[in-house]
């Protein structure tokens, strides 16, 4: 509970680390990996098979080094909160959004679709302010649980260990989780194991939205369009919190300069400027939600 405390503390206060994150340096060795490994001539069947051994020889090599490091006297209390600090991203997340909304505010267009094109994959150059608006909510939304809850949760669940496992985990499914040419096979390891890591904190991340918004609307949202979004589990929580934000969000988006029709989904407003400090402002009583839920469970536990 006390690391919890103060990794959240350390990213409040300091956000994520401009250079040297230990992401980015992780990021940059899984793509020489993938260059070594990659191998485009090979059948479906082996590129998959080689997919599945890259991310088990990731995690013995990150994770092994952690499992001894554990020994140290006072790792739960000194090294721990701080490799969950470098796990979850609730400042930068909540900044990256406050971006959009001031470059937006300041009527700057371009400046907006430069702050956006940050924090999502799809191509932000033609953007609308409504689509810049939604694809920043989405993320956010979404984010929420991956570089929030879930390293939380996993870090409950398994310590240090646990939410380093995921969160190299959710990096590996944003380099590889897609379903084109090139890694439709090879990254299909690393994007069902993000899917399994992320089943419970999605859903719980799901509810939370649920119970600091408008549940009822939220509900209808998520039991009514998750199935329609391509994750199953960013599904979940993009419709539950958009539903509890009112919001209509969804719609045309493109890639690689290919154009996507999503589905429409949430309540039915258009998005405002306001609203990207309504998602933050969601995301902070989230935050504040569970850590009050686990301050009551340490202190039944502690009497």
């Amino acid at each position: 509970m006390l690391s919890i405390v103060i990794a959240v503390l350390l990213d409040l206060y300091f956000g994520e680390p401009k250079k040297g994150h230990p992401l980015i340096v992780f990021g940059k060795f899984a793509s020489k990996l993938e260059q070594i490994c990659f191998i485009e001539s090979l059948s479906p069947f082996l590129q998959r098979i080689i997919g599945v051994l890259v991310v088990v020889l990731i995690m013995i090599l990150f994770l092994l080094p952690l499992y001894f490091c554990q020994q140290i006297v006072f790792f739960n209390w000194v090294v721990a909160p701080v490799i969950l600090y470098f796990c979850i991203a609730a400042n930068s997340l909540k900044q990256h959004g406050k971006a959009v909304f001031e470059a937006l505010h300041q009527n700057d267009l371009a400046l907006a679709r430069k702050m956006v094109a940050r924090i999502v994959s799809r191509d932000c150059q033609k953007m609308d302010e409504v689509s810049v608006r939604r694809a920043s909510l989405e993320s956010v939304l979404e984010n929420g649980a991956d570089a929030v809850f879930a390293p939380i949760f996993w870090f409950l669940i398994g310590g240090a260990m646990g939410a380093v496992l995921y969160r190299l985990s959710n990096t590996l499914d944003a380099m590889w989780g897609y379903k084109n040419k090139r890694y439709l096979y090879f990254g299909w390891a690393a994007a069902r194991l993000d899917d399994v890591l992320n089943f419970i904190p999605a859903r719980l991340t799901a509810c939370s939205y649920l119970l600091l918004g408008n549940t009822a609307l939220g509900w209808h949202c998520w039991r009514t369009q998750a199935a329609f979004l391509d994750s199953p589990n960013a599904g979940v929580v993009m419709t539950a919190g958009a539903g509890c934000l009112n919001l209509q969000l969804g719609g045309v988006a493109v890639y690689e300069g290919i154009e996507k029709h999503k589905p429409l989904f949430g309540g039915k407003k258009l998005p405002e400027n306001q609203d990207l400090q309504r998602v933050n402002q969601l995301l902070d009583r989230t935050l504040l939600f569970w850590g009050g839920v686990l301050l009551i469970a340490w202190l039944i536990n502690f009497f």
